[in-house]
């Protein structure tokens, strides 16, 4: 099983890093499986950082093996979906971006992908996916809504474009990108996530 994150895919969340332009195809970067947080269990700041950042995004789960997958057949690989905190380790990240270095330590870490104990089924739903709305609180205060009608590239080019240069294989997880809002954690801080009105996540920082 792999975890495939999706980086720089709302142009609002760009923009508040004021990191220059989207990029003109999906830029991707990978978790191990380690890094899941499962069962809405509590996540635990890491000793090792001063600074860690939750960004919230909707996660596709893969239902069928594909290799180079046409884009106009991708929604055929998916029919469920879930919520994800990405975990960014933000200072180790910024230290290794500004020396030129990969940052697996500041994505990678263990615990650093939370996923929602449950998917929920689009047909069940009656909706696409651009048609879905998720939302996080931390402490009942709303910090990131998030809308896959706002992605800069869609769920379908993703896993077109992930799977020219790896096979995709059933539940594997893609998380597609973090909208606006983001911002770093504390002790004693509830983190609480919603899709479409269905409460996925609800932990404690610790």
């Amino acid at each position: 099983m792999k975890i495939i994150c999706i980086g720089r895919n709302y142009a609002d969340h760009i923009k508040e890093f004021d990191s220059g332009e989207p990029s003109a195809e999906p830029i991707y970067f990978m978790k191990p499986d380690t890094a899941l947080l499962r069962n809405n269990d509590a996540f635990y700041i890491p000793k090792f950082s001063e600074q860690v950042d939750y960004e919230t995004e909707l996660v596709v789960k893969i239902n069928r093996v594909g290799k180079c997958i046409e884009e106009r057949f991708a929604h055929r690989y998916y029919d469920e979906v879930g919520l994800g905190i990405d975990f960014t380790a933000r200072d180790i990240q910024r230290r290794a971006m500004a020396e030129g270095l990969p940052w697996e330590q500041a994505k990678g870490f263990d615990h650093s992908a939370a996923i929602s104990p449950r998917f929920l089924s689009l047909s069940e739903m009656g909706k696409r996916v651009e048609e879905l709305r998720f939302e996080m609180t931390i402490n009942d205060e709303v910090r990131q809504v998030g809308e896959p009608k706002n992605m800069i590239h869609s769920v379908e080019r993703i896993i077109s474009y992930v799977s020219r240069f790896m096979t995709l294989k059933m539940g594997d997880l893609i998380y597609t990108g973090t909208p606006a809002g983001v911002g770093p954690v504390k002790k004693g801080d509830v983190l609480r996530a919603s899709l479409e009105g269905v409460e996925l996540l609800n932990f404690d920082i610790r």
